[in-house]
């Protein structure tokens, strides 16, 4: 879909549609609406004095034009309560306003920037959101159709965002390309967590890791097999021995900072391409959810595309580790003993308890290499859900500042987070008779156990943890949310990369 800045009225625009908003309780409405009503001789003004026309969130009214200007419908948009009006306001508005035209059958659209006028809000953010908005309301997953979408609706060919205040115009025209830049981004991670189990293997994961990186200039390394045995990834391996697809560990390199390269970020993603629990089997109901527990790969993935196209001076180095978990002949029992890269000794209480393991060798490898700080981005516990729901993922941290860093990066993108707690009582749960430390700490507190088991390798190395398992898909369509994968926390890694170059 086109979508670029257009200077002008928006009352002039080609568009089979135009959008444009209105606050709750506002009975006279100014700018771009109030230009429109002028036009339609009061019939806006008309609809709000009727009650057709409220200004709630999520409400939209489509008016016929009936020639009197240029485009030949209105979208009129809620945005609530103006003291409630935020960033995510305008993401919501705008996709829902997106889908809800796609529905119709329009094929060239134009709207204002909501928010960037009595909005109060900066335009360039402003235009980023609606573009996000926009981008991911109307994002589909049909690969493995063979037919035609039948829902009634095409696709929107052309979005235009009209600006008429020529100062804002170069900052509305900067946000958009930002919000066109993650929103591919955000594309790319709902493409490769929607993919079943078949289509994408580790193997696929990695040919998919080296397509980024081929297009966007990052440097590429995939160790196989061979080298894991040599570095004595024997956690990683573990989990893999139950699979005939081979494993892979996947590395990206960005040098945004090269006069400073012994400085580089580390960002780890869980890269579980099914998950079927091994001998620790899971329930048969809803396991072909389970293609999507290396989301947070798929993550780490998509935001060094972004973060090698809007090129932050930083460097930052991605690590995948990426194998599938099947109860097959040679696959880890529970009570056996592995051996993870820094030698440290791991009884397997339960080969369901996976993703922290292949975790534990590439935590330990970030730290061989000198990788500081750390973000790892995990679906790691179902208990993360059980304590937020699907609103927040789980933030986890050993380094105060980081995880200021983190969760100011999830406010400005609008992905939530909560901060749980590290406390030392919570190890014991963790402790072995049997080797230096066992892979699930039981029922009780289980993302926190999870994360204390991912701390003892991540060491006094700054890091965070970001549990996603809470948000990293949907059952539901709402705002920029589509079902199926979310594509959390692609946006925040971006921003959290951002605000560490500044930093630095």
């Amino acid at each position: 879909m086109e979508l670029r800045l257009v200077h002008g009225s928006i009352i002039d625009v080609e568009a089979d549609c135009i959008v444009v908003n209105l606050f709750e309780g506002v009975a006279d409405p100014g700018g771009a609406t109030g230009a429109v009503d002028h036009a339609l001789d009061g019939y806006v003004r008309q609809l709000i004095s009727d009650g057709e026309i409220k200004g709630k969130r999520g409400e939209l009214t489509l008016v016929h034009t009936h020639g009197r200007i240029t485009p030949k419908r209105v979208l009129v948009t809620g945005l609530g309560k103006r003291d409630q009006f935020n960033l995510t306001s305008v993401r919501t508005v705008s996709a829902e306003a997106a889908r809800y035209l796609r529905r119709k059958g329009f094929s060239r659209v134009a709207s204002i920037v909501h928010g960037a006028g009595i909005g109060g809000l900066e335009p360039e953010e402003a235009a980023q959101a609606l573009a996000e908005g926009v981008l991911l309301g109307l994002y589909r997953f049909r690969r493995h159709f063979s037919k035609q979408d039948e829902d009634g609706g095409g696709e929107i060919d052309a979005f235009l965002v009209v600006e008429q205040n020529q100062t804002h115009a170069a900052s509305v025209e900067r946000g958009l390309d930002r919000g066109r830049i993650i929103s591919e981004a955000t594309a790319l991670a709902r493409d490769l967590v929607n993919e079943p189990g078949n289509y994408m293997t580790p193997t696929i994961l990695a040919e998919r890791a080296h397509a980024v990186a081929d297009a966007h200039g990052l440097e590429y390394t995939c160790f196989e097999r061979p080298q894991m045995e040599e570095m004595g990834m024997g956690a990683l391996l573990g989990v893999a021995s139950g699979s005939h697809q081979p494993p892979t560990f996947i590395i990206l390199h960005y040098k945004g900072n090269p006069d400073n390269a012994e400085s580089t970020v580390g960002l780890l993603g869980k890269g579980i391409t099914f998950d079927s629990g091994g001998i620790s089997i899971k329930p048969s109901a809803n396991m072909s959810a389970m293609k999507g527990d290396m989301a947070g790969g798929a993550s780490v993935i998509a935001a060094m595309q972004a973060i090698a196209q809007l090129k932050p001076a930083i460097n930052v180095t991605a690590l995948i580790p990426a194998t599938e978990n099947l109860p097959g002949g040679g696959a880890t029992k529970p009570g056996d003993i592995l051996v993870a890269m820094n030698k440290k000794t791991i009884e397997v209480e339960n080969t369901d308890a996976e993703g922290r393991l292949i975790l534990a060798d590439a935590l330990a490898y970030a730290n061989s290499i000198g990788l500081s700080p750390l973000i790892d981005v995990a679906t790691l516990t179902g208990a993360i859900r059980v304590a937020l729901g699907t609103v927040a993922m789980g933030l986890f941290a050993n380094d105060d500042t980081l995880a200021e860093h983190v969760l100011a990066a999830g406010e400005q993108s609008g992905e939530k987070m909560w901060r749980m707690p590290l406390w030392d009582e919570y190890k014991e749960q963790n402790k072995s008779s049997v080797a230096d430390i066992k892979n699930t700490g039981g029922r009780d507190a289980g993302a926190i156990t999870a994360a204390q088991f991912l701390h003892e390798f991540a060491g006094d190395t700054p890091w965070v943890h970001l549990d996603i398992a809470s948000v990293s898909s949907s059952s539901t369509e709402k705002g920029w949310q589509v079902k199926g994968a979310t594509g959390q926390p692609v946006r925040t890694l971006v921003n959290v990369i951002e605000a560490l170059s500044h930093r630095s």
